[in-house]
């Protein structure tokens, strides 16, 4: 029987949403606020879901304490307090966009943790705006 466990982990981090494939008032009508040039912040909420089978020796999916080391190290260190296109590799040539950061998030973490696990981000960018990746 499978099961799913679950993780919370919070961090802040200004981005701007702007696409190099787009002119400057493209960029503007599509982005709005979110594009000008001085950067905005969020502070961001993530949801980590893990999915499989309960070991029968430990009761355990995985030990929360592992998850949330996991998380501190590969995202929460790594994101909070940083200015995600000018201090993140990722972001160099990636639009900071909710949807790519749950992506980028994901790939931090998949290779932390057993392949016989599932894995899915929740990252909420506002209390009503959120996403997830991958899709179920």
């Amino acid at each position: 029987m499978r099961i799913s466990v679950f993780r919370k982990a919070h961090f802040n981090a200004a981005h701007r949403l702007n696409s190099s494939l787009l002119s400057v008032q493209e960029n503007e009508r599509i982005f709005g606020k979110c594009n000008r040039p001085n950067y905005h912040g969020h502070n961001y909420d993530l949801e980590v879901k893990v999915s499989g089978e309960v070991d029968p020796v430990t009761g355990y999916l995985i030990d929360l304490g592992v998850l949330k080391d996991i998380i501190a190290e590969q995202v929460t260190d790594y994101l909070d307090h940083r200015n995600l296109n000018l201090d993140i590799p990722e972001f160099r040539d990636l639009n900071p966009t909710a949807e790519n950061i749950a992506i980028v998030i994901w790939k931090l973490l998949r290779p932390h943790l057993d392949e016989r696990f599932d894995l899915q981000v929740r990252l909420y960018e506002t209390e009503r705006n959120y996403v997830e990746f991958p899709v179920s």
